[in-house]
């Protein structure tokens, strides 16, 4: 009788060991991760491994580069931010990121958006994107974009940036951008093929001619704040191995 009766206690100890255990694990704080638009799709086909990997939950927090970076300045917390590479040196020099954590991580071109369903125009090589432009009635894409610096250089290049200022409609974030088109309020969009891709109602074109592309790189890196460091620097190795790295290549993006 006494046996049963401890056998008993035994388990219900066990029991409430096993439940504390499991609660233990589900308050482990999550970890704050600052990420590109750029990487949006990736980390969210990732997110399980990803948070696997680091041993907790992330908490994400997507927007444009440029916009992150302010939020950033305003002292908004964070664990582990991918942004571009320009972004995360700057924010290294500006000891707002711990030097030997940065990593990169992928890299994607620019591509051409239409409305879905709507006729795909020639962009194969320069002379045929400069005639499409040059047609358009109205080409959109992110005022604060990553590609907006070289999108601009690229019509001067083609000779057409007076011709296409008229036509130009910014918008705040490649979000924006993609729901112009897809209302019919932008012929075209032009932005990263990672972030047309994923845009409703959105037809990707193609990327720009390979004599005109222009790659944007992203890195990552831990914050010299980080309250979860370690769980951020095991983060950023998943993303960085052979295991991560098929699952860029579909979100139109090239693992580093």
């Amino acid at each position: 009788m006494r046996t049963r009766i401890t056998l008993a206690v035994t388990g219900i100890v066990a029991g409430f060991m096993l439940l504390f255990a499991q609660a233990g694990g589900a308050q482990a704080p999550a970890l704050r991760v600052l990420a590109s638009n750029g990487v949006k799709e990736v980390m969210e086909s990732l997110l399980p491994q990803c948070e696997r990997a680091a041993g907790r939950p992330l908490a994400m927090q997507y927007g444009s580069s440029t916009g992150l970076l302010q939020a950033i300045a305003k002292d908004n917390q964070f664990d582990v931010v991918i942004l571009t590479t320009e972004a995360i040196d700057s924010l290294i020099k500006d000891g707002k990121i711990a030097p030997g954590t940065r990593a990169d991580i992928a890299r994607a071109g620019i591509g051409v958006g239409v409305r879905k369903g709507a006729p795909k125009p020639d962009i194969a090589t320069p002379d045929a994107l400069k005639r499409t432009l040059l047609k358009a009635k109205s080409i959109t894409y992110a005022q604060d974009g990553a590609s907006r610096v070289y999108l601009e250089k690229m019509f001067d290049r083609l000779g057409i940036g007076k011709d296409l200022k008229p036509k130009i409609i910014l918008e705040q974030g490649s979000p924006g951008a993609g729901t112009r088109v897809a209302n019919g309020g932008a012929e075209m969009v032009m932005t990263l093929v990672s972030e047309i891709l994923p845009m409703p109602g959105v037809e990707l074109v193609g990327p720009l001619p390979a004599q005109l592309q222009n790659y944007v790189s992203f890195a990552a890196g831990v914050s010299t704040k980080a309250d979860n460091a370690e769980a951020g620097k095991a983060l950023i190795k998943f993303l960085t191995s052979p295991a991560a790295a098929p699952a860029f290549k579909p979100k139109g993006m090239e693992p580093r």
